[in-house]
C-alpha cells in the first residue's frame, strides 16, 4: 500500500471516531445540564418552602380574671363655688376715712368696726370747739361696722381718702351663703332623687362631702340646665369660681359580674364590645360580649357567661386578632 492509499483509509477510519467522539461528548453535555438542573430545582423548591414558613411572634400579655361585687355607675358634673348674697358697706357720713381696720380678704365678724369717718367740720376745726367749752366732747368721728359675717371681696379706698356719704366703700362676701352650684340638665333631675349627699372632688385631690341644698327656680334657656345648691361644710376657705367636680350614681347595682375596663375592648363607633380570653397559655381568642352598667375602673359583663377559672389579656390585649399567639408576663 502506497502512502497516498494509506492516507485515504486512514482518513475514512479517523472520520467516524471523531464523530462517535462527538456524540459521547454531546451526550456528556446533556447529562451534565440536567444534573446542574435538577440541582436548581431542588434548590429553588427547597428555598420556597422555607421562605413560607410564618414564624409568629407570641406578644407579651398580662391577665385577670372576672370578679363579682356590687357595681356603681355614676355621671360627672361640675359645680362651682359662689358667694350667693354680697353685702353692700356704704359711708355713713361725708368726710375722711381715718382709721381702715381690714383689707382684702380678711374674714370679718358682724358687728365688728370696719373703718372710721371723721367729718370734714372736725378735720378742720380739731380740738378748738373742746377747749371752748370741753364739756362738749366733740370728735366728729363715726364708726362704721360690717352689716354681716364674711370676706372682704372688695375695698375701693384707703385711709385718708375724702368719701360721700352713701357712697360704697367695700363688699362683703356673706359667709353663710357660700355654697357650690351644680349646673345639671334637666332630664337628669331625676337623679337627685338618689342623692342626697355627693362628694365635691376639688382640683386638688380634696374631697368634701355636700348636701343637696334646692333647685334654682329656672332654667337656662340656651342649655336647658338648671342649677342645684350644695351645702359644705369646711373649716377652710374655700375661694369663689372653683369649679369641682360632682360624681352622681346612676345605677347601682349588687353581684354584678365585671372586668377591669382595660379587658374590654370596642370598635371605632363604640357599638361592638369584646374581650380576648385565653385558650391555653399561648393562644387568645377573639370573644364578643353585652356589657351593662360601668363605673370609672369596671364594666358589667352581661353574656356570654364565663367562669371564675377563665382568664382574660388585660394589658397587650389592643390591635391582637383572633388566635393570636400571646406570652403571659403577669397574672392580676
Amino acid at each position: 500500500m502506497n502512502k497516498k492509499s494509506f492516507r485515504i483509509n486512514f482518513y475514512r477510519l479517523k472520520t467516524p471516531l471523531l464523530r462517535r467522539g462527538a456524540g459521547v461528548r454531546t451526550i456528556i453535555s446533556n447529562n451534565l445540564i440536567l444534573f446542574f438542573l435538577s440541582v436548581f430545582i431542588f434548590s429553588c423548591g427547597n428555598s420556597t418552602t422555607i421562605d413560607s414558613v410564618e414564624v409568629k411572634e407570641a406578644t407579651p400579655v398580662s391577665v385577670t380574671k372576672i370578679s363579682s361585687g356590687a357595681l356603681i355607675e355614676t355621671i360627672e358634673l361640675s359645680a362651682t363655688s359662689s358667694f350667693l348674697q354680697k353685702t353692700l358697706v356704704k359711708a355713713n357720713a361725708t368726710g375722711y376715712i381715718n382709721d381702715l381696720k381690714t383689707k382684702p380678704g380678711e374674714f370679718v365678724s358682724k358687728g365688728q368696726i370696719l373703718f372710721t369717718i371723721k367729718s370734714k367740720e372736725a378735720t378742720s376745726l380739731g380740738n378748738t370747739i373742746n377747749k371752748i367749752d370741753s364739756s362738749f366732747h366733740f370728735k366728729g368721728i363715726t364708726e362704721v361696722k360690717s352689716p354681716t359675717s364674711g370676706y372682704i371681696s372688695e375695698l375701693n379706698y384707703a385711709n385718708g381718702d375724702f368719701v360721700q356719704e352713701g357712697e360704697q366703700i367695700s363688699i362683703i362676701n356673706d359667709a353663710s351663703s357660700f355654697a357650690f352650684v351644680l349646673n345639671i340638665p334637666y332630664e337628669q333631675i331625676s337623679l337627685l332623687k338618689n342623692n342626697s349627699t355627693v362628694q365635691l372632688h376639688l382640683p386638688d385631690g380634696k374631697i368634701l362631702n355636700a348636701t343637696i341644698d334646692k333647685s334654682m327656680p329656672t332654667v337656662d334657656a340656651t342649655t336647658q340646665t338648671q342649677n342645684i345648691l350644695l351645702r359644705v361644710q369646711s373649716d377652710e376657705m374655700i375661694p369663689e369660681n372653683l369649679i369641682a367636680k360632682v360624681l352622681l350614681v346612676k345605677t347601682e347595682k349588687q353581684n354584678a359580674v365585671t372586668l377591669p375596663r382595660e379587658a374590654v375592648l370596642a370598635s371605632e363607633t363604640q357599638n361592638e364590645f369584646w374581650v380576648m380570653k385565653l385558650l391555653n397559655d399561648s393562644t387568645a381568642i377573639k370573644i364578643s360580649v353585652i356589657k351593662g352598667i360601668e363605673s370609672s375602673d369596671a364594666i358589667e359583663i352581661i353574656s356570654p357567661t364565663f367562669s371564675a377559672d377563665d382568664k382574660f389579656l388585660l394589658t397587650g390585649n389592643y390591635g391582637l386578632a383572633d388566635t393570636a399567639s400571646v406570652h403571659i408576663e403577669n397574672e392580676k
